[in-house]
């Protein structure tokens, strides 16, 4: 199933505190298993004015219709193509 990166415009989000956080996952969480096991959610990265998540679906449709049930933004929305770490270079 293909995966995304998920590009979120979200100005101090880096300032936004534990809890806060942890109310964006628990919305986030409850929309996920109102759309089922196709879509999953792996994991984000918090920085100043942006969240990255990542994301696998069957399509960018249904990563769209997860951020509007949820009300996020979802200002990109990316097929990752191939992934590449250090070890790609042995």
């Amino acid at each position: 199933m293909p995966k995304y990166v998920i590009e979120r415009e979200l100005p101090g989000a880096g300032k936004l505190s534990p809890s806060e956080l942890k109310a964006v996952s628990q919305k986030s969480c409850g929309v996920l298993s109102k759309m089922g096991p196709q879509i999953q959610w792996l994991e984000s990265f918090v920085t100043g004015d942006k969240i990255y998540c990542i994301y696998i679906a069957p399509n960018e449709a249904a990563v769209r219709e997860h951020a509007q049930q949820g009300g996020f933004p979802a200002n990109r929305i990316s097929q990752v193509m191939s992934i590449i770490s250090p070890v790609t270079a042995e």
